[in-house]
């Protein structure tokens, strides 16, 4: 049995084309609160209440289609990647709901338990319980969570707030997307495919225990946007213009020659198209773009601060384990938000 074969896409990359998206949110009333400190007025990863000057709660939904055929795995990337928005927000989890679509007359139970076996093994990983959910007979298997977690509200990070000078890190290699593609298409080798799995499982706890030493302007993390998507919901929300060095850029193996083989997931595409007006790509090929902007699933956090941390935060994230943590970029001077690429 192999779960990605029971859907029409890859787990982020199944996100709903972002300019599309956008135009709906637009139509939509603002919410009026003083006590809502974080909502629908940005493209943050989370939103936050206020409930007394010393407490703010952070709640997030993410749940997606399988980016893998184990389903143990599945259940534990789609845990890592909800609980991936709190930690962005730099909050700290305290517990979880599952939420899932599955076909009950298609896929044997024990398929959603071990789903539901990896998820719950994850946020024990990450010191929280799963105390519920909610569960609809699906043609296609669907998994996630709303994650709820807690943080004072004076150290809330959004994605908006970079400054200039600031340099821009980012946690953990690209290519997600184009390597769950070549795995669906049977061209990924075991070893790699279980390297790729690891990433995605792979909790963002430790980045962010680690930046909260460190004077972070903004945060986000990489997910079914894409880098360049990420990135430009930073810049725009932060009105400050920035630089990305394409050769500091850190790619998992194997992942270019699968886009010069044109093994790039639709996501990918529609990434590229939504950030068109915003970057400068200069002379890359088409092929680097759409690395650029390939949809990740459970990605690396992208995180500003000023320049004169930038290289100690490296060093204490690899120290920490997080290896492939690396300066790719900054910010310029304050402007409408372009991205220029180098």
């Amino acid at each position: 049995m192999k779960l990605t074969h029971y859907t029409h896409g890859l787990g982020c990359a199944c996100k709903i084309r972002p300019q599309n998206l956008e135009k709906v949110l637009k139509n939509l009333a603002p919410v009026i609160d003083k006590n809502v400190l974080v909502g629908t007025e940005t493209s943050d990863d989370a939103a936050v209440y206020r409930i007394s000057d010393e407490l703010a709660v952070v709640q997030t939904l993410d749940f997606f289609t399988p980016v893998v055929d184990d389903p143990y795995d599945f259940g534990a990337i789609a845990a890592a990647n909800a609980l991936s928005d709190i930690y962005a927000m730099g909050a700290k989890p305290v517990f979880a709901l599952n939420i899932v679509g599955f076909p009950e007359d298609t896929l044997p139970m024990e398929t959603l338990e071990q789903i539901l076996k990896g998820a719950q093994d994850k946020a024990a990983e990450a010191g929280i319980p799963v105390l519920g959910g909610h569960t609809v007979e699906d043609p296609e298997p669907k998994f996630g969570m709303v994650v709820t977690g807690t943080i004072h509200p004076a150290e809330i990070l959004k994605n908006t707030g970079a400054q200039p000078g600031d340099k821009l890190v980012l946690t953990k290699p690209l290519g997600t997307g184009i390597l769950s593609t070549g795995i669906k298409r049977g061209m990924v080798e075991d070893q790699l495919r279980e390297m790729v799995s690891r990433q995605m499982m792979s909790l963002n706890k430790t980045a962010a225990d680690v930046m909260k030493k460190y004077s972070v302007h903004a945060c986000t993390d990489v997910t079914g946007f894409g880098l360049m998507g990420h990135l430009k919901e930073m810049t725009s929300g932060s009105l400050c213009d920035a630089t990305v060095w394409y050769d500091k850029v850190p790619f998992l193996p194997e992942v270019k020659n699968l886009a010069v083989a044109g093994v790039i997931p639709g996501g990918s595409h529609n990434n590229l198209s939504f950030v068109s007006e915003y970057v400068d790509f200069g002379n890359l090929s088409r092929t680097d773009r759409l690395l650029l902007c390939d949809a990740q699933t459970s990605g690396g956090l992208l995180i500003a601060l000023p320049a004169a941390e930038a290289e100690r935060l490296v060093i204490d994230l690899k120290e920490s384990g997080v290896s492939d943590a690396c300066i790719i970029g900054e910010f310029l001077a304050k402007g409408k938000g372009i991205v220029t690429v180098q």
